[in-house]
Protein backbone atom coordinates (compact mmCIF):
# COMPACT_ATOMS: atom_id res chain seq x y z
CA UNK A 1 0.00 0.00 0.00
CA UNK A 2 1.51 3.25 -0.74
CA UNK A 3 2.33 5.39 1.95
CA UNK A 4 1.27 9.08 2.55
CA UNK A 5 4.22 11.36 3.87
CA UNK A 6 4.11 13.44 6.38
CA UNK A 7 6.15 16.98 6.19
CA UNK A 8 6.43 18.92 9.19
CA UNK A 9 8.93 22.37 9.46
CA UNK A 10 11.83 23.63 12.15
CA UNK A 11 12.12 27.08 12.86
CA UNK A 12 16.31 27.33 12.68
CA UNK A 13 17.73 28.60 15.62
CA UNK A 14 19.82 26.16 18.38
CA UNK A 15 22.11 25.33 16.09
CA UNK A 16 24.16 27.49 13.65
CA UNK A 17 22.70 26.19 10.03
CA UNK A 18 21.37 29.50 9.26
CA UNK A 19 23.40 31.29 6.98
CA UNK A 20 23.48 34.71 8.09
CA UNK A 21 25.88 36.01 5.04
CA UNK A 22 22.78 35.47 2.95
CA UNK A 23 21.09 39.14 2.27
CA UNK A 24 17.77 36.91 2.70
CA UNK A 25 18.40 35.98 6.24
CA UNK A 26 16.33 37.75 8.42
CA UNK A 27 15.70 37.92 12.15
CA UNK A 28 15.59 35.08 14.36
CA UNK A 29 12.86 37.07 16.93
CA UNK A 30 11.11 39.47 15.14
CA UNK A 31 7.68 37.73 15.23
CA UNK A 32 7.27 38.42 11.60
CA UNK A 33 10.55 35.64 11.16
CA UNK A 34 7.73 32.90 12.85
CA UNK A 35 5.01 34.15 11.26
CA UNK A 36 6.06 34.07 7.60
CA UNK A 37 7.74 30.81 7.70
CA UNK A 38 4.70 29.07 9.48
CA UNK A 39 2.33 30.20 7.11
CA UNK A 40 4.99 28.92 4.42
CA UNK A 41 4.41 25.83 6.11
CA UNK A 42 0.79 26.03 6.56
CA UNK A 43 0.24 26.76 2.87
CA UNK A 44 2.18 23.61 2.07
CA UNK A 45 -0.06 21.66 4.31
CA UNK A 46 2.69 20.08 6.56
CA UNK A 47 1.30 18.37 9.49
CA UNK A 48 3.27 21.09 11.64
CA UNK A 49 5.61 23.77 12.67
CA UNK A 50 8.39 22.64 15.10
CA UNK A 51 10.18 25.36 17.56
CA UNK A 52 13.75 23.77 19.43
CA UNK A 53 14.60 25.34 22.59
CA UNK A 54 17.79 25.99 24.89
CA UNK A 55 17.57 27.11 28.17
CA UNK A 56 21.12 28.43 28.52
CA UNK A 57 23.32 30.25 26.21
CA UNK A 58 26.12 27.90 25.24
CA UNK A 59 29.78 28.55 26.38
CA UNK A 60 32.97 28.43 24.29
CA UNK A 61 35.97 28.33 26.24
CA UNK A 62 33.93 30.22 29.00
CA UNK A 63 32.64 32.81 26.99
CA UNK A 64 29.41 32.97 25.05
CA UNK A 65 29.89 30.83 21.77
CA UNK A 66 29.02 34.10 19.29
CA UNK A 67 28.82 31.38 16.06
CA UNK A 68 25.48 30.01 17.59
CA UNK A 69 22.02 31.68 17.52
CA UNK A 70 21.22 33.45 20.81
CA UNK A 71 18.23 35.33 22.23
CA UNK A 72 15.36 33.45 21.41
CA UNK A 73 12.07 33.90 22.75
CA UNK A 74 10.28 31.33 25.02
CA UNK A 75 8.91 28.34 22.18
CA UNK A 76 5.22 28.40 23.71
CA UNK A 77 5.10 32.41 23.77
CA UNK A 78 5.83 32.24 20.28
CA UNK A 79 3.39 29.30 19.29
CA UNK A 80 0.32 31.01 21.41
CA UNK A 81 1.15 34.09 19.22
CA UNK A 82 0.94 31.79 15.94
CA UNK A 83 -2.13 30.04 16.90
CA UNK A 84 -4.04 33.56 15.88
CA UNK A 85 -2.33 33.80 12.44
CA UNK A 86 -3.01 30.38 11.63
CA UNK A 87 -5.89 27.96 11.04
CA UNK A 88 -4.83 24.38 10.09
CA UNK A 89 -0.89 23.79 10.81
CA UNK A 90 0.21 22.45 14.29
CA UNK A 91 1.95 24.39 16.59
CA UNK A 92 4.86 22.30 17.87
CA UNK A 93 7.28 23.56 21.53
CA UNK A 94 9.81 21.74 23.28
CA UNK A 95 9.51 21.87 26.75
CA UNK A 96 11.93 20.28 29.02
CA UNK A 97 11.24 17.93 31.73
CA UNK A 98 14.03 18.08 33.96
CA UNK A 99 14.03 21.85 34.83
CA UNK A 100 10.32 22.48 34.53
CA UNK A 101 7.14 20.64 36.63
CA UNK A 102 4.09 18.93 35.23
CA UNK A 103 1.34 21.06 36.55
CA UNK A 104 2.39 24.28 34.88
CA UNK A 105 3.50 22.51 31.52
CA UNK A 106 0.57 20.59 31.62
CA UNK A 107 -1.72 24.13 31.93
CA UNK A 108 0.25 26.01 29.24
CA UNK A 109 0.23 23.03 26.75
CA UNK A 110 -3.95 22.30 27.58
CA UNK A 111 -4.28 26.35 26.99
CA UNK A 112 -2.46 26.05 23.76
CA UNK A 113 -4.27 23.37 22.42
CA UNK A 114 -7.74 25.49 23.55
CA UNK A 115 -6.33 28.64 21.94
CA UNK A 116 -5.43 26.81 18.69
CA UNK A 117 -8.29 24.55 18.20
CA UNK A 118 -6.22 21.52 19.28
CA UNK A 119 -3.03 21.41 17.14
CA UNK A 120 -0.51 21.60 19.77
CA UNK A 121 2.50 19.27 20.51
CA UNK A 122 5.24 19.17 23.00
CA UNK A 123 8.11 17.74 22.36
CA UNK A 124 9.50 16.14 25.42
CA UNK A 125 13.00 16.57 26.37
CA UNK A 126 15.57 16.15 29.23
CA UNK A 127 18.74 17.81 30.14
CA UNK A 128 22.22 16.08 30.86
CA UNK A 129 24.18 18.65 32.59
CA UNK A 130 24.80 20.97 36.00
CA UNK A 131 25.75 23.95 33.07
CA UNK A 132 22.15 24.35 32.34
CA UNK A 133 20.68 22.83 36.02
CA UNK A 134 22.95 26.10 37.33
CA UNK A 135 19.97 28.66 35.88
CA UNK A 136 17.31 26.35 37.96
CA UNK A 137 19.31 26.10 41.00
CA UNK A 138 19.42 22.32 40.34
CA UNK A 139 23.78 22.14 39.29
CA UNK A 140 23.66 18.23 39.61
CA UNK A 141 20.87 17.11 41.17
CA UNK A 142 19.62 14.48 38.70
CA UNK A 143 22.02 11.95 38.04
CA UNK A 144 22.09 11.10 34.40
CA UNK A 145 20.46 7.91 34.14
CA UNK A 146 17.80 8.95 36.18
CA UNK A 147 16.80 11.62 33.24
CA UNK A 148 14.34 9.53 31.43
CA UNK A 149 12.56 7.83 34.10
CA UNK A 150 11.75 11.57 35.12
CA UNK A 151 10.67 12.24 31.76
CA UNK A 152 8.16 9.25 31.81
CA UNK A 153 7.15 9.99 35.26
CA UNK A 154 6.88 13.89 33.86
CA UNK A 155 4.72 12.81 31.18
CA UNK A 156 2.90 10.46 32.87
CA UNK A 157 1.46 13.02 35.50
CA UNK A 158 0.71 15.38 32.87
CA UNK A 159 -1.59 13.15 31.04
CA UNK A 160 -3.40 12.71 34.85
CA UNK A 161 -3.88 15.96 35.69
CA UNK A 162 -5.12 16.40 31.47
CA UNK A 163 -7.56 13.29 31.94
CA UNK A 164 -8.98 14.64 35.47
CA UNK A 165 -11.52 16.80 33.24
CA UNK A 166 -13.95 14.34 31.58
CA UNK A 167 -14.33 15.66 28.05
CA UNK A 168 -17.98 16.87 28.81
CA UNK A 169 -17.22 18.69 32.12
CA UNK A 170 -17.43 21.65 30.34
CA UNK A 171 -20.58 22.30 28.25
CA UNK A 172 -22.80 25.51 26.80
CA UNK A 173 -25.85 27.13 28.34
CA UNK A 174 -27.87 29.19 26.65
CA UNK A 175 -27.94 31.92 29.59
CA UNK A 176 -24.78 32.45 30.99
CA UNK A 177 -22.74 30.78 27.84
CA UNK A 178 -21.04 27.67 29.30
CA UNK A 179 -21.23 26.02 32.79
CA UNK A 180 -18.88 23.26 34.47
CA UNK A 181 -20.46 20.11 35.35
CA UNK A 182 -19.24 19.23 38.43
CA UNK A 183 -18.90 15.74 38.54
CA UNK A 184 -16.72 15.51 35.69
CA UNK A 185 -13.65 17.24 37.44
CA UNK A 186 -11.72 14.72 39.50
CA UNK A 187 -8.56 15.69 41.65
CA UNK A 188 -5.71 14.44 41.20
CA UNK A 189 -3.43 12.69 43.58
CA UNK A 190 0.58 11.43 42.26
CA UNK A 191 3.06 10.31 44.77
CA UNK A 192 5.69 8.87 42.82
CA UNK A 193 9.66 9.41 42.78
CA UNK A 194 10.27 12.21 41.23
CA UNK A 195 6.84 14.23 41.79
CA UNK A 196 4.01 14.13 44.88
CA UNK A 197 1.09 15.98 44.09
CA UNK A 198 -2.34 16.63 44.59
CA UNK A 199 -5.44 19.03 44.33
CA UNK A 200 -7.61 20.16 40.60
CA UNK A 201 -6.39 21.00 37.43
CA UNK A 202 -7.82 24.32 36.19
CA UNK A 203 -7.63 23.82 32.38
CA UNK A 204 -10.39 21.76 30.69
CA UNK A 205 -9.41 19.15 28.80
CA UNK A 206 -8.18 19.61 24.97
CA UNK A 207 -10.04 19.58 21.88
CA UNK A 208 -7.41 16.45 21.26
CA UNK A 209 -7.60 15.25 24.58
CA UNK A 210 -4.31 15.19 24.83
CA UNK A 211 -1.47 17.53 22.64
CA UNK A 212 0.37 15.30 20.40
CA UNK A 213 3.30 14.06 22.21
CA UNK A 214 7.20 13.99 20.18
CA UNK A 215 10.30 12.82 21.41
CA UNK A 216 13.90 13.26 19.92
CA UNK A 217 16.04 11.23 21.97
CA UNK A 218 17.95 8.17 19.91
CA UNK A 219 19.57 5.96 22.99
CA UNK A 220 18.33 2.89 23.72
CA UNK A 221 16.34 4.76 26.32
CA UNK A 222 15.33 7.41 24.60
CA UNK A 223 13.87 4.63 21.88
CA UNK A 224 11.94 2.25 24.46
CA UNK A 225 10.81 5.97 25.70
CA UNK A 226 9.33 7.01 22.36
CA UNK A 227 7.94 3.57 21.72
CA UNK A 228 6.19 3.28 24.97
CA UNK A 229 4.16 6.79 25.04
CA UNK A 230 5.46 9.00 21.79
CA UNK A 231 3.10 9.94 19.20
CA UNK A 232 5.98 11.48 16.73
CA UNK A 233 10.07 10.31 17.10
CA UNK A 234 12.65 13.85 15.78
CA UNK A 235 14.62 11.70 13.88
CA UNK A 236 18.42 12.14 13.11
CA UNK A 237 18.39 9.30 10.77
CA UNK A 238 18.41 10.85 7.36
CA UNK A 239 20.64 8.22 5.09
CA UNK A 240 18.53 5.69 3.38
CA UNK A 241 19.90 2.30 5.39
CA UNK A 242 20.15 4.21 8.61
CA UNK A 243 16.68 5.22 8.48
CA UNK A 244 15.32 1.89 7.61
CA UNK A 245 17.34 0.44 10.60
CA UNK A 246 15.77 2.65 13.02
CA UNK A 247 12.68 2.52 11.89
CA UNK A 248 12.71 -1.08 12.25
CA UNK A 249 14.30 -0.79 15.61
CA UNK A 250 11.61 1.51 17.31
CA UNK A 251 8.64 0.07 15.49
CA UNK A 252 9.13 -3.42 16.59
CA UNK A 253 9.10 -1.95 20.10
CA UNK A 254 5.74 -0.90 20.13
CA UNK A 255 3.83 -4.39 19.85
CA UNK A 256 5.28 -4.44 24.01
CA UNK A 257 3.20 -1.30 24.99
CA UNK A 258 0.36 -2.85 23.20
CA UNK A 259 0.45 -0.19 20.49
CA UNK A 260 0.42 -0.70 16.64
CA UNK A 261 2.78 0.38 14.11
CA UNK A 262 0.89 3.59 12.91
CA UNK A 263 0.15 4.96 16.18
CA UNK A 264 4.28 6.46 16.01
CA UNK A 265 5.63 8.19 13.17
CA UNK A 266 8.96 8.52 12.97
CA UNK A 267 10.54 11.90 10.83
CA UNK A 268 14.13 12.33 10.43
CA UNK A 269 15.15 16.11 10.19
CA UNK A 270 16.52 16.68 7.26
CA UNK A 271 17.30 19.80 4.71
CA UNK A 272 16.84 20.46 0.76
CA UNK A 273 19.04 22.34 -1.86
CA UNK A 274 17.11 22.73 -5.56
CA UNK A 275 18.16 23.51 -9.25
CA UNK A 276 17.40 23.37 -12.47
CA UNK A 277 19.49 20.48 -12.84
CA UNK A 278 21.24 18.06 -10.20
CA UNK A 279 25.14 19.42 -11.26
CA UNK A 280 23.88 23.36 -10.54
CA UNK A 281 21.89 22.09 -6.88
CA UNK A 282 25.26 20.42 -6.42
CA UNK A 283 27.14 23.66 -6.95
CA UNK A 284 24.74 25.51 -4.44
CA UNK A 285 24.66 22.83 -2.03
CA UNK A 286 28.40 23.41 -1.87
CA UNK A 287 28.54 26.77 -1.78
CA UNK A 288 25.70 26.79 1.35
CA UNK A 289 27.66 24.22 3.42
CA UNK A 290 30.71 26.50 3.44
CA UNK A 291 28.50 29.21 4.33
CA UNK A 292 27.51 27.51 7.02
CA UNK A 293 30.99 26.02 7.79
CA UNK A 294 32.99 29.03 8.10
CA UNK A 295 36.46 28.63 9.06
CA UNK A 296 35.52 29.74 13.10
CA UNK A 297 32.96 26.94 13.09
CA UNK A 298 34.98 24.61 11.60
CA UNK A 299 37.82 25.24 14.91
CA UNK A 300 35.24 25.63 17.35
CA UNK A 301 33.64 22.42 15.99
CA UNK A 302 37.60 20.49 16.66
CA UNK A 303 37.70 22.08 19.36
CA UNK A 304 34.01 20.37 21.39
CA UNK A 305 35.75 16.98 20.54
CA UNK A 306 39.53 18.10 21.42
CA UNK A 307 38.55 19.89 24.28
CA UNK A 308 41.77 22.07 23.90
CA UNK A 309 41.96 25.55 22.70
CA UNK A 310 42.81 25.43 19.03
CA UNK A 311 43.12 29.04 18.27
CA UNK A 312 46.47 28.90 16.72
CA UNK A 313 45.34 25.94 14.05
CA UNK A 314 44.72 26.89 10.00
CA UNK A 315 40.97 25.91 9.33
CA UNK A 316 42.13 25.14 6.15
CA UNK A 317 45.33 22.87 7.47
CA UNK A 318 45.61 19.58 8.77
CA UNK A 319 43.64 18.28 11.80
CA UNK A 320 46.05 18.96 15.26
CA UNK A 321 48.74 16.27 15.73
CA UNK A 322 47.61 16.91 19.82
CA UNK A 323 45.43 13.69 21.19
CA UNK A 324 42.24 15.33 22.91
CA UNK A 325 42.07 16.09 26.43
CA UNK A 326 39.23 14.15 27.59
CA UNK A 327 39.24 15.09 30.99
CA UNK A 328 38.46 19.02 30.12
CA UNK A 329 36.04 20.73 27.89
CA UNK A 330 35.91 24.16 26.30
CA UNK A 331 32.55 23.52 25.37
CA UNK A 332 29.01 23.57 27.93
CA UNK A 333 25.55 23.36 26.82
CA UNK A 334 25.97 21.29 23.06
CA UNK A 335 25.46 17.33 23.92
CA UNK A 336 27.70 16.33 21.19
CA UNK A 337 30.37 17.17 22.92
CA UNK A 338 30.14 15.51 26.09
CA UNK A 339 30.72 11.59 25.95
CA UNK A 340 33.22 9.46 23.49
CA UNK A 341 34.97 12.63 22.66
CA UNK A 342 38.18 10.01 22.41
CA UNK A 343 36.66 7.72 19.55
CA UNK A 344 35.15 10.70 17.94
CA UNK A 345 38.57 12.25 17.46
CA UNK A 346 40.14 8.99 16.36
CA UNK A 347 36.99 8.30 13.34
CA UNK A 348 37.52 11.84 12.33
CA UNK A 349 41.49 11.93 12.09
CA UNK A 350 41.21 8.56 10.12
CA UNK A 351 38.36 9.72 7.98
CA UNK A 352 40.19 12.99 7.04
CA UNK A 353 43.38 10.97 6.62
CA UNK A 354 41.68 9.33 4.00
CA UNK A 355 40.01 11.68 2.14
CA UNK A 356 42.98 13.96 2.69
CA UNK A 357 40.67 16.58 4.54
CA UNK A 358 41.49 19.92 6.24
CA UNK A 359 39.87 20.62 9.54
CA UNK A 360 37.21 22.90 7.63
CA UNK A 361 36.37 20.27 5.03
CA UNK A 362 36.56 17.23 7.19
CA UNK A 363 33.29 19.06 9.67
CA UNK A 364 31.64 20.03 6.41
CA UNK A 365 31.57 16.33 5.39
CA UNK A 366 30.85 14.94 9.14
CA UNK A 367 29.00 17.94 10.55
CA UNK A 368 25.00 17.36 9.66
CA UNK A 369 25.55 16.93 5.94
CA UNK A 370 22.54 18.12 3.50
CA UNK A 371 19.74 15.07 2.77
CA UNK A 372 18.09 16.26 -0.53
CA UNK A 373 19.47 17.57 -3.70
CA UNK A 374 18.91 17.89 -7.27
CA UNK A 375 15.98 19.52 -9.38
CA UNK A 376 12.42 19.60 -7.96
CA UNK A 377 11.44 16.15 -9.90
CA UNK A 378 14.48 14.32 -8.07
CA UNK A 379 13.92 15.52 -4.66
CA UNK A 380 9.74 14.96 -5.03
CA UNK A 381 11.19 11.22 -6.08
CA UNK A 382 13.16 10.64 -3.45
CA UNK A 383 11.77 11.87 -0.55
CA UNK A 384 8.49 9.44 -1.98
CA UNK A 385 10.92 6.90 -2.28
CA UNK A 386 12.16 7.34 1.20
CA UNK A 387 9.13 7.00 2.60
CA UNK A 388 7.78 3.81 0.73
CA UNK A 389 11.01 2.18 1.90
CA UNK A 390 9.82 2.51 5.07
CA UNK A 391 12.92 4.23 6.70
CA UNK A 392 10.73 7.08 7.46
CA UNK A 393 6.72 8.54 7.51
CA UNK A 394 7.71 11.72 6.51
CA UNK A 395 10.42 14.35 7.40
CA UNK A 396 11.05 17.66 9.44
CA UNK A 397 12.39 20.20 7.01
CA UNK A 398 15.27 22.44 8.41
CA UNK A 399 15.80 25.50 6.04
CA UNK A 400 19.22 27.57 6.14
CA UNK A 401 17.68 30.54 5.18
CA UNK A 402 15.14 32.33 8.09
CA UNK A 403 12.23 33.42 7.13
CA UNK A 404 12.22 32.76 3.91
CA UNK A 405 14.29 28.86 3.72
CA UNK A 406 10.50 26.50 2.80
CA UNK A 407 9.65 28.85 -0.16
CA UNK A 408 10.83 26.55 -3.19
CA UNK A 409 9.77 23.12 -1.39
CA UNK A 410 6.37 24.42 -1.14
CA UNK A 411 6.39 26.04 -4.27
CA UNK A 412 7.87 23.70 -6.46
CA UNK A 413 8.41 20.08 -4.64
CA UNK A 414 5.23 19.94 -3.03
CA UNK A 415 2.99 20.03 -5.74
CA UNK A 416 4.75 17.35 -7.35
CA UNK A 417 4.32 15.29 -3.77
CA UNK A 418 0.73 15.76 -4.77
CA UNK A 419 0.51 15.03 -8.54
CA UNK A 420 1.99 11.64 -6.64
CA UNK A 421 -0.89 11.12 -4.60
CA UNK A 422 1.34 10.72 -1.99
CA UNK A 423 1.08 14.22 0.28
CA UNK A 424 -2.59 15.51 0.94
CA UNK A 425 -3.99 18.68 -1.44
CA UNK A 426 -6.23 20.44 1.54
CA UNK A 427 -6.40 19.14 5.42
CA UNK A 428 -8.75 16.99 6.34
CA UNK A 429 -9.57 17.61 9.80
CA UNK A 430 -8.90 20.58 12.30
CA UNK A 431 -6.55 19.60 14.78
CA UNK A 432 -3.22 17.93 14.69
CA UNK A 433 -3.94 14.60 15.51
CA UNK A 434 -6.43 14.75 12.41
CA UNK A 435 -3.46 15.76 10.35
CA UNK A 436 -1.08 12.97 11.32
CA UNK A 437 -3.55 10.07 11.33
CA UNK A 438 -3.79 9.34 15.23
CA UNK A 439 -6.77 8.54 17.52
CA UNK A 440 -7.88 11.72 19.93
CA UNK A 441 -6.83 10.73 23.36
CA UNK A 442 -10.02 9.93 25.04
CA UNK A 443 -8.44 8.29 28.36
Amino acid sequence: MTKQIHLAAHFPGVNNTTVWSDPRSGSQIDFDSFRYLARTAERGKFDFFFLAEGLRLREMKGRIHDLDVVGRPESLTVLSALAAVTTHLGLAATVNSTFNEPYEVARRLASLDHLSGGRAAWNVVTSFDAFTGENFRRGGFLEEADRYTRAAEFLQTARELWDSWAPDAVAADPGTGAFIRHGGITPFRHQGRHFDISGRFNVPRGPQGHPVIIQAGDSEEGREFAASTADVIFSRHSKLDEGRAFYRDVKRRLAAYGRRPEELKILPAVTYVLGDTDAEAAERAAEIRRAQVSPQTALAFVEGVWGRDLSGYDPDGPLPDLEPDLDEGVSKGRAQFRRDRGEVAAKWRALAQEKNLSIRELVIEVAAPQTFIGTPRSVADEIDAFVQADAADGFIFVPHLTPGGLDDLVDKVVPLLQEKGVFRADYTGPTLRDHLGLTKETR
